[in-house]
């Protein structure tokens, strides 16, 4: 079988699990290829709904968290995204299939060397005009762009970075995981027009630590 039909059915199953519903978020899905966004070794198992190793201790999330995530986030097109982690740039590609033409997603990502691959894979997936990476602490957010209509955050914080919520604009939306380090809860955070933020649970989930001065020191 081949890759596209192997994302294929990934992407059906997730849909009958009600998992997958919004159908730009879908068509995203069904257009990224994830097998770009993993290493070679690991190509074979790149639509299995699984978490894979990406190197320096940091995975891809399964297919079905980064879904359900992105369902909780609802970007929409030209919104302008701040990824905090971008890891393989897996998602930071679907995200980019969402909001372009007019939108952006501006990841930062704290290892140097993640950040060089994932954007050379974003290139080859043919995002680049729609996404920018820095490497830095992620927990700070990245001001230089800020206010962002959307935050998405890819690794687990001991609470929510203060400096997140102040680069979330008003009518905006977050979400990340929070709690300590063998186990968290998805947390939307959504910014009313007037400011003030209110905070739901999701889903319980692990994710990798969030490293950084808002996040895990280590």
């Amino acid at each position: 079988m081949s890759y596209t039909e192997l994302r294929i059915r990934l992407v059906n199953e997730l849909v009958r699990e009600g998992i997958l519903r919004t159908p730009e978020i879908i068509d995203a899905f069904r257009k990224v290829p994830r097998e770009l966004f993993v290493d070679e070794s690991y190509r074979d198992l790149a639509y299995v709904d699984s978490p894979l190793p990406i190197g320096f201790g940091q995975t891809i999330s399964a297919p079905h968290m980064i879904a359900l995530m992105m369902e909780e986030l609802r970007p929409a097109r030209g919104d302008k995204v701040l990824e905090v982690g971008t890891g393989s740039g897996y998602q930071t590609a679907l995200l980019a299939e969402v909001v372009k033409p007019e939108g952006h997603v501006y990841s930062i990502e704290i290892i140097p060397e993640l950040a060089e691959r994932a954007q050379r894979r974003i290139a080859e997936a043919g995002y680049s005009n729609y996404v920018t990476i820095s490497v830095g602490d992620g927990s700070k957010g990245l001001s230089a762009h800020a206010p962002y209509n959307k935050i998405i955050v890819s690794a687990a914080s001991p609470r929510i970075p203060e400096p997140l919520i102040q680069q979330l604009e008003p009518g905006g939306r977050m979400v990340i995981p929070v709690g300590p380090p063998h186990m968290q809860v998805l947390k939307v955070v959504i910014k009313e027009e007037d400011g003030m933020v209110r905070v739901r649970d999701s889903v319980a989930c692990v994710f990798v630590p969030l490293r950084g001065k808002y996040g895990w020191r280590v």
